[in-house]
């Protein structure tokens, strides 16, 4: 994966095209998309269709997470150079966009063992202590069993990022088209697409679809998909006691509950309020259906655990918000190349971490290198059984 310039190679013999890259998605993987493939001088048309930073799909909000824990070394060696990308964008942007507060994980749903034996396998920095010793050190915060503490670990601003990253792209050139939905793509060739809009068609060496929960409905017929799983998640936003401390670390917890909590950003309001939600808690549902409704049951559920597992915090969400999670049946991304059509990434409700590398990667299949894992090509989530 890389960020150089070299040619198209093969594309110079297809027919003329409109872009060398046309992108479906301006979300967070679609405009990092723009922003790697702009990097290389490629031409670059961004599609979306609803407004730029829009909040009918995974994207917005001013916080998602950031970390290097997982139990899987594979999805920690890519949290390295997803967290340098983040560090580059920031650069190029001249804007703040982390927030690093550390993290810690526990539960014996979430293998905390596990977790710090990948990071040790691929050299992160980490400590293990009992709940005991992370309740003193962190007031307010209640652990069971073992708990892993990364500090390398914390927020994005999604909302922000997806501006820098269209942002940087026009000023390089990229054509975006906000309010352009895309009705149907028509592979005309190894290397060309014809796109489908009220506006008129476009064509385009390549098409990388980061569409999301849209993705079926653009590809379903063009691409051997798997069974890609939408559905509709609810967040909170908890006040903090005057005790709590702004600087709490994101916690993972999976134990009756599989549960996330960060620092809320912008959303929190000026109190800094705590985001949490449920990783599994979500309702199936569709793009065109979702209804934008939080579940009473999850609001129900979470208050409840926030009575148990956050003293620090007063039991009654003043903000609540609804998105949209897209799964694959084992959770991998999904980022493969046939013909002119990229797939790009539904990324299962914990790929927003790595946006930046998820788009050079797009870009990276745009130029026909392979993908950077094979768990993550056409041929392996058809291979999956659960």
């Amino acid at each position: 994966m890389t960020t150089d310039d070299q040619s198209l190679g093969p594309l110079s013999t297809a027919p003329p095209a409109d872009v060398d890259i046309a992108i479906v998605g301006a979300g967070l993987m679609g405009s990092a998309a723009a922003w790697a493939a702009t990097r290389r001088g490629r031409s670059v048309a961004l599609l979306e269709r609803f407004a730029i930073g829009h909040d009918r799909g995974s994207s917005h909000g001013s916080a998602r997470i950031v970390r290097r824990a997982y139990a899987d070394p594979l999805y920690v060696r890519l949290t390295g150079r997803a967290m340098e990308l983040w560090r580059e964008l920031e650069q190029d942007a001249d804007a703040r966009l982390l927030r690093i507060t550390g993290g810690l994980d526990h539960g014996p749903g979430h293998e905390p063992e596990a977790v710090a034996a990948a990071l040790a396998a691929c050299g992160v920095a980490h400590e293990t202590m009992p709940a005991a010793e992370a309740e003193r050190r962190w007031p307010g915060l209640r652990f069971e069993g073992t708990v892993v503490h990364q500090p390398d670990a914390g927020t994005v601003d999604a909302a922000a990022a997806v501006a820098a990253f269209v942002e940087l792209a026009r000023r390089r050139g990229a054509d975006v088209r906000p309010e352009t939905p895309v009705t149907r793509i028509v592979v005309e060739g190894e290397d060309l697409a014809r796109i489908e809009t009220p506006a008129g068609p476009l064509t385009a060496r390549r098409v990388v679809v980061a569409a999301g929960a849209w993705t079926a409905g653009l590809l379903g017929d063009l691409l051997p998909l798997p069974t890609l799983t939408v559905t509709q998640q609810q967040v909170f936003h908890f006040p903090r006691r005057e005790a709590a401390s702004a600087s709490w670390p994101v916690v993972i917890h999976d134990g009756e509950l599989s549960v996330y909590s960060l620092a809320g950003g912008r959303d929190g309001g000026p109190g800094d309020a705590r985001k949490i939600a449920e990783h599994q808690g979500g309702r199936a549902t569709t793009a065109e259906t979702r209804d934008g409704l939080v579940d009473p049951a999850a609001r129900a559920r979470i208050t409840d655990y926030v009575r148990r597992w956050l003293p620090g915090l007063e039991p009654e969400p003043f903000n609540e918000a609804t998105c949209l999670y897209t799964s694959t049946p084992n959770e991998d991304f999904l980022l493969d190349r046939v013909g002119p059509l990229v797939v790009c990434s539904p990324c299962s409700g914990h790929g927003a971490k790595f946006a930046p590398l998820i788009g050079e990667v797009a870009a990276d299949l745009a130029d026909e290198r392979p993908s950077p894992d094979p768990r993550f090509t056409l041929a392996a989530h058809r291979a999956f059984r659960p």
